[in-house]
């Protein structure tokens, strides 16, 4: 079974190895022998974190992309709320990645929301150098490790414009920053931006609002006074995510060898009254 973890660093002796294995993983449908498994790292923000009890309903997406793997992959959901590209390198936190990745490995790299906090600068980095310089240092220990690193566009806050469509300035210019390092590296990119995009705008204003933690007061006892917060989600809006990015890895040619580790799932819609076309 694909296994979740989350949080501190579990350095793994030079001299084990967690990559070959004999398990048969029905991958796409079809039984096939994997002779290989990695680990599948995600370095982010809240938008992906593992969520505390006291903090649900409120769910990061990171939490349910283990669903849409088999047993080759494990996901090491690393993702802190809060941190941004330079405070999470600040704490230490990537170098605690890299002395847990191995060759094979997968590193997501998400970062986008707090990197604009211009009030907060132990946590701002200006999209047009520090953004860039620092996303750089994650895809570079990656490598380093022998480890392919993937950059994933922030995800979308739910913010609509007058004329009903959702705001492409929503994480202002932070995803055209991450796409210019994506194309400056031949790194992998996710644009995981656009397509949440796509998903509020298929879904509109009032259809999307479960996506995110909009509570009326009294509705949960952790927000007995209600909340509306249109940056985090609900545990359907992190499934909805989570989806998202199985998609955009079914449909990268940079990713094949990740792409068969996939689960063949139903080709339901995202959107109500939609078909999904499957890559």
């Amino acid at each position: 079974m694909t296994r979740l973890s989350s949080g501190g660093s579990s350095k793994t002796s030079p001299t084990t190895t967690r990559r070959r294995t004999s398990d048969f993983d029905y991958f796409n449908g079809e039984g096939a022998k994997s002779a290989m498994s990695f680990k599948l790292f995600i370095a982010g923000d809240s938008t992906a974190a593992l969520k505390g009890a006291a903090e649900k309903p409120m769910t990061g997406w990171g939490e349910y992309l283990p669903e849409h793997f088999g047993s080759a992959v494990e996901v090491d959901n690393r993702a802190v709320n809060g941190r941004s590209t330079k405070s999470f390198l600040a704490e230490g936190r990537l170098a605690h990645i890299e002395r847990d990745l191995q060759a094979g490995d997968y590193l997501f790299i998400q970062f986008g929301h707090n990197d604009g906090k211009q009030e907060d600068p132990a946590r701002y980095a200006d999209p047009e150098r520090a953004y860039q310089d620092n996303l750089r240092q994650f895809a570079e220990a990656a490598r380093r490790a022998g480890a392919t690193p993937v950059l994933l566009t922030p995800v979308s806050r739910r913010r609509f414009l007058p004329d009903g469509t959702p705001d492409p300035e929503a994480v202002g210019p932070y995803p055209d920053a991450m796409r210019q390092v994506a194309a400056d590296t031949g790194t992998p990119l996710l644009d995981i931006f656009a397509a949440s995009q796509q998903l509020f705008r298929a879904l509109g204003d009032t259809g999307s609002r479960h996506l995110v933690m909009h509570l009326p007061p009294g509705a949960h006892p952790n927000y007995p006074e209600g909340l509306r917060d249109d940056t985090h989600f609900s545990d359907v809006g992190a499934r909805q995510v989570a989806r998202l990015v199985a998609q955009a890895i079914r449909q990268s040619p940079e990713l094949a060898e990740l792409r068969t580790c996939l689960k063949s799932t139903p080709a339901e819609s995202l959107f109500p009254g939609k078909a999904v076309q499957r890559p």
